[in-house]
């Protein structure tokens, strides 16, 4: 990624944050913007989120975000509308990096709890 779109990226996460602070319904999930990546021609940003609470409630948000990404892209038009010629196109993303993480975490501790067999061919 260029300097460019890095800072671009940085940008939209922190005002859709803002956004999404603001206007996003409080039902029992905290919804957080993880990661931005911006396309070379900035025109689309990928947006990852992670919802904790249940997993059928991050869904939801998630379909949530969807249906009113237009609101967002305008919610975000007007917060930095001197800095494109075209507000990117937003694109919103379930992150499950630290549900993966987890999951390798408890296959780990499985794996270091079992006893470990000797060879007794080794002196």
């Amino acid at each position: 990624m260029s300097i460019r779109t890095e800072r671009v990226a940085e940008l939209i996460q922190r005002e859709l944050g803002n956004i999404f602070q603001k206007e996003l319904p409080r039902n029992g999930t905290l919804t957080t913007i993880v990661a931005v990546k911006i396309t070379p021609d900035l025109a689309i940003a990928r947006v990852y989120l992670s919802v904790l609470g249940a997993k059928e409630l991050a869904q939801s948000m998630l379909g949530h975000i969807k249906k009113e990404s237009k609101f967002f892209r305008k919610e975000l038009s007007s917060k930095i509308r001197n800095q494109f010629r075209q507000m990117p196109e937003l694109e919103f993303y379930l992150d499950d990096v630290a549900e993966k993480a987890a999951r390798i975490e408890e296959l780990l501790k499985i794996a270091n709890a079992q006893p470990k067999s000797t060879d007794s061919a080794t002196p």
